[in-house]
């Protein structure tokens, strides 16, 4: 089995411990750039009080939550994972379904608006996902998707030939679409939504134990070794510099998220 059909995110509940994965979200949503970009994916949906609005990849239900208590709307959380829709409807109390993004278990026309928050990468079928979000949405819904996309990565490492290969291992086999954020915009025009905008945002990080407590930045190398992509000296080599870098206060790591909104014909 490839590296990329085991992440996390994609088979939440097979995990030796699911709950971890919850905490994961809970530090991303803590830092200050995912507070940011949430705050302009919410703008961009513009969800009006007395409407229904859909979360697809809705994890522990925060961002459905925060979409209900802005203007007094109802939202539907939707997740493959049974740990995330639990965790969803016992904090936000928002109704969660467990469905897969590809399948929606919806009638056509049935919400005002949809969005997908970092669940594109995951994905098997992106299209087919965004298709069916937009069947279950009306005409003239607001369509609003947001993935980080990893062609786009940057790290400050004395080895910037590691580096790219590293960096390269993670966009290409870490995820399963770990380079679709940039290709949205056409996707959004093959299922029929119009006037498509997209804004990138990006991610620059100074604080090594930001990042690598969430993301594993540090572990990548060795990950990479282990599946073949690299040498185990490579490896060694990876976690050597990266420290270096840390304790030299050069540390630096970005990588771009960019925000696809279309409407609904």
């Amino acid at each position: 089995m490839s590296p990329k059909t085991q992440h996390g995110f994609t088979a939440v509940d097979q995990q030796d411990d699911p709950s971890s994965w919850v905490a994961v979200l809970d530090k991303l949503k803590a830092e200050p750039f995912y507070r940011f970009y949430k705050r302009r994916v919410l703008e961009l949906l513009e969800p009006r009080a007395g409407e229904k609005y859909l979360d697809v990849g809705a994890g522990a239900g925060d961002d459905a939550r925060a979409i209900a208590s802005t203007t007094d709307c109802s939202v539907i959380a939707a997740d493959r994972s049974l740990t995330m829709a639990t965790v969803s409807l016992k904090r936000a109390r928002i109704p969660a379904l467990v469905c897969d993004a590809q399948d929606l278990p919806f009638r056509d026309q049935m919400f005002d608006g949809a969005r997908a928050d970092r669940t594109f990468q995951h994905l098997l079928d992106p299209k087919s996902a965004l298709f069916e979000m937009t069947r279950v949405c009306k005409p003239g819904a607001r369509i609003v998707a947001v993935d980080p996309d990893y062609d786009t990565q940057a790290m400050a490492l004395a080895d910037q030939s590691l580096a790219r290969r590293v960096l390269r291992y993670r966009s290409d086999h870490m995820l399963r679409n770990g380079t679709i954020a940039h290709q949205m915009v056409g996707i959004f025009r093959d299922v029929g939504l119009h006037s498509i905008e997209v804004e990138p945002l990006t991610l620059s990080v100074r604080d090594s134990t930001a990042i690598d407590n969430v993301m594993g930045l540090r572990s990548w190398g060795r990950t990479a070794a282990a599946n073949g992509f690299i040498e185990t000296k490579d490896a060694d080599r990876w976690e050597r510099l990266f420290d270096e870098t840390v304790r030299s206060g050069k540390f630096l790591y970005a990588v771009t998220f960019f925000i696809t909104v279309g409407i609904r014909t």
